[in-house]
């Protein structure tokens, strides 16, 4: 597999939550409420990708309205958590789109990702991804899952169709 070519063909993106956009780490807090962290440089490419055309299903099994109102806040819509089914979800949402599995990208760090990863072409995961996980990756981000991984994916893909910087923002070098 060429993998350049396969992040080349990616018009969607499919990630995990906990393990891929947070380290996987829960701070319990005494009102019975469970803290995640995510990272700021991850939501700034998602928020990219967005106003670039590209589309982002996010498919987690937990289930908690804090991450569900960041990721409305970063324009993302397809939000699925509570699942026990993210192949099914995946599998229908590249049907009622009409998307073909080779222009999907699936990151996820975890035995429950295992099922839905078979649904696309491109396979990712974060560094630090169950051994499972790195066996049947096509590719590992060099970052943890938390700490950039989603950002190292969707900016792969962006810098493949020069749309990585922003619309209208001058760079040093084209002074």
């Amino acid at each position: 597999m060429n993998i350049l070519a396969t992040f080349n063909d990616v018009k969607l993106f499919i990630f995990d939550v906990d393990g891929v956009l947070t380290d996987g780490s829960l701070i319990l807090l005494n009102d019975g409420q469970m803290a995640r962290t995510m990272n700021i440089k991850d939501g700034y490419a998602l928020q990219l990708a967005i106003k670039k055309g590209y589309q982002i299903l996010i498919v987690s099994g937990g289930n908690s309205q804090a991450v569900k109102d960041r990721l409305y806040k970063l324009g993302i819509e397809n939000i699925f958590m509570g699942l026990t089914d993210k192949a099914g979800v995946v599998n229908s949402f590249l049907a009622k789109y009409k998307i073909d599995p080779k222009h999907a990208l699936y990151m996820g760090d975890d035995l429950p990702d295992l099922l839905p990863m078979q649904c696309v072409q491109l396979i990712c995961c974060p560094a630090d991804a169950a051994n499972e996980i790195l066996k049947v990756a096509h590719y590992i981000s060099p970052k943890e899952g938390g700490k950039g991984c989603v950002r190292d994916v969707i900016e792969k893909v962006l810098k493949l169709h020069n749309q990585w910087n922003e619309t209208g923002v001058e760079t040093i070098a084209s002074k």
